[in-house]
């Protein structure tokens, strides 16, 4: 994105739609790939006369984990959020943040609805994620009881403001669903941390489509070479431990045996034959062998 094409967006004021009624909107950038190098080569110039030495050089510092002069680029956006998911979202505290308060102004009159076919399970093996979906009958009815819970807490609220209660204590009884808006400004640096936890697929859903738009949308566009060297040694990379790595090196040797030993010394796996489990940091090695195509029987 050239200065021109940046500017062109910011002035367009255009949202991205995400969710049902959610949105980001770019309010305006500073610095941008030349501004990484500038600061890497502690230069006054633009870079380097060739492109191609300054997607190397931004390659190399991602890939070798030198963020400083990722810090030199910042970008402000505008965005519209439920409440429950701008309560994980501001948890990234290496932001300056200011929110739409209800204390001064009206709640926004707008809630996320979930749709029947939206409504995830609890997972079984993770205490803070979700596998499945409801059949379609209690998506239909959880649907339907969200509606009137939604319309029944904003009916008290705007009979409250009727009544003259202090907005600071009407607003009380909002659901999380509610939406808010806030003006968010952070560093590339922080803002590549925040998009590689937030955009991974184990992420909830809610908060990854708004990382995924900032990112595919917003950044992909401001940072073209930043947000290639990102992909290609975050978000697509796999790293592998120190356990993991000895224990690469036996399925190498095609010593399955050993490798099945191994796991059991380090309590890595327990039981026996179809009782055989493995513990959730032998579950994500496995994720990783299974995207490399590589097959690790238990048993």
């Amino acid at each position: 994105m050239n200065d021109a094409e940046r500017q062109s967006l910011i002035d367009s004021g255009k949202m991205f739609k995400v969710l049902d009624d959610g949105f980001v909107r770019l309010v305006d950038t500073m610095g941008g790939d030349s501004s990484i190098v500038q600061a890497a080569r502690v230069s006054y110039g633009a870079g380097t006369k060739k492109s191609s030495e300054d997607r190397d050089l931004i390659r190399y510092l991602l890939r070798h984990q030198h963020t400083t002069p990722f810090e030199m680029c910042e970008i402000k956006l505008h965005v519209r959020v439920p409440m429950d998911c701008w309560r994980q979202w501001i948890r990234h505290r290496t932001a300056n943040v200011n929110e739409y308060s209800t204390r001064y102004s009206l709640a926004i009159d707008s809630t996320q609805r979930t749709k029947p076919n939206q409504w995830r399970i609890q997972a079984s093996n993770n205490k803070q994620g979700s596998d499945g979906i409801v059949d379609a009958a209690n998506g239909a009815l959880l649907s339907e009881r969200e509606a009137r819970l939604h319309a029944a807490c904003r009916a008290e609220y705007t009979d409250r403001i009727a009544m003259g209660i202090a907005r600071e204590q009407a607003r009380k009884d909002l659901p999380l669903s509610t939406y808010t808006e806030a003006y968010w400004k952070i560093d590339l640096n922080n803002l590549l941390h925040f998009l590689a936890l937030r955009m991974e697929a184990n992420a909830q859903y809610e908060i990854r489509e708004y990382a995924k738009t900032i990112g595919e949308k917003i950044v992909s566009q401001w940072v073209p070479m930043a947000w290639e060297a990102f992909c290609e040694y975050r978000m697509n990379a796999v790293t592998f431990s120190k356990t993991e790595q000895q224990l690469l090196s036996l399925i190498y040797a095609g010593n399955n045996t050993a490798v099945l030993a191994r796991l059991r010394a380090i309590n890595w796996i327990k039981g026996e034959g179809s009782e055989t489990k493995p513990i959730l940091e032998a579950r994500e090695f496995l994720n990783k062998l299974a995207d490399l195509k590589i097959d690790l029987p238990l048993a």
